[in-house]
């Protein structure tokens, strides 16, 4: 059965970006731009896996996190962003919520390193 992962951002290109790679690696990819719309293929179409950058036009990651943990709180969620966190940010309550942190401008090899790391086949 093919791995399904939702991706979160509110700039079209990094959508895209994602889901040329992630299908190229063998998932099945819904990319939204909105919290409502996540919210809507967590509960229509359970994805096994989330990826969202942390800054949104309508909302911020945290948001996005908590709502989307309260709903569904065994997927495991990647942060990618942009902003830059220390260490001790990400082993607080924010690395509580989220599987992994990577940063926007790793490689699409790390990103899908981080993917298959918690989607094991």
């Amino acid at each position: 059965m093919t791995k399904h992962i939702l991706t979160i951002d509110d700039e079209a290109p990094i959508l895209d970006l994602l889901r040329e790679a992630l299908t190229a690696a063998g998932y099945r990819v819904t990319g939204v731009s909105t919290l409502a719309e996540a919210l809507r293929v967590v509960q229509d179409d359970s994805p096994n896996l989330i990826l969202t950058d942390l800054q949104l036009e309508d909302t911020d990651g945290f948001e996005v996190i908590d709502q989307l943990k309260e709903v569904a709180p065994a997927i495991p969620v990647i942060l990618l962003t942009g902003m830059l966190f220390d260490a001790e940010v990400i082993r607080g309550p924010i690395g509580k919520k989220i599987a992994a942190y990577v940063e926007k401008t790793a490689s699409l090899a790390r990103i899908l390193g981080e993917v298959k790391r918690h989607l094991p086949s």
